[in-house]
């Protein structure tokens, strides 16, 4: 069920139906001392350890497209699909009213999003829930944007990049199958007047099975913006 659009300003939020927080357990972050690593994306300090995907600086680019967005998008909440640390999405909203709901379907990845969200001062509008990117679209929650880094890299590729866990970075076949995923989702959930940001590995990708995706569920491909690791791309 769709829920209306609530009356307020742009940067402000009313959360009828955000799910509480699902992730977040302390225990996840006890880690050895030396494992445990942070580095600022953008104004953020973020803390990762190597059980999941180091966040690149260059990501912030995608955040602060989607921060430009949000004065300009409904009121509304925002979800972040394949959250990791959750830096794009913590940096997208800090300083804004907007929630911000973060997904991953690893527990460790949701737990540290909610500990960067605490640690950042932000804590009271994140949400960390551990679920898959099909289990959110049957949720009633409805979001003014959507934000997804879903693993981009094809399978045939993952060897190359040593340093990173691979069920962060295995797209599938042609890199494609959980961006795929992120639309049909995305399809689902956005308000009227919504957005979807997608980082991907290439253009290609974007107007291949992406775009294809996007036509079969009623979005369509705004803007293919290149970046230093890969490429940003709008959807509405």
């Amino acid at each position: 069920m769709q829920t209306s659009a609530p009356t307020a300003t742009a940067d402000q939020t009313v959360l009828p139906s955000v799910p509480n927080p699902a992730g977040g357990s302390h225990d996840l972050l006890d880690v050895d001392p030396g494992d445990r690593r942070t580095a600022f994306v953008g104004r953020l300090e973020i803390a990762w350890d190597p059980r999941i995907l180091e966040p690149r600086p260059w990501t912030a680019e995608q955040s602060r497209w989607a921060a430009r967005l949000l004065t300009t998008l409904p009121p509304g909440p925002v979800l972040e699909l394949c959250s990791g640390a959750g830096h794009i999405g913590l940096l997208a909203v800090a300083g804004t009213r907007r929630e911000l709901v973060c997904v991953d379907r690893e527990p460790v990845a949701t737990a540290y999003a909610a500990d960067n969200a605490a640690r950042n001062g932000i804590g009271q509008q994140v949400h960390a829930r551990t679920a898959t990117i099909e289990q959110v679209a049957e949720e009633p929650t409805r979001y003014a944007l959507v934000i997804a880094d879903p693993p981009w890299v094809p399978s045939a590729g993952v060897d190359r990049f040593p340093e990173d866990p691979p069920g962060a970075i295995d797209g599938g076949p042609d890199g494609t199958d959980l961006a795929v995923a992120c639309v049909r989702t995305a399809a689902r959930v956005l308000l009227p007047g919504g957005a979807l940001v997608l980082q991907l590995g290439t253009g290609e990708q974007a107007t291949g099975a992406v775009a294809d995706a996007a036509a079969a569920h009623g979005l369509t491909v705004d803007e293919v913006r290149p970046c230093l690791g890969g490429v940003l791309v709008l959807l509405r």
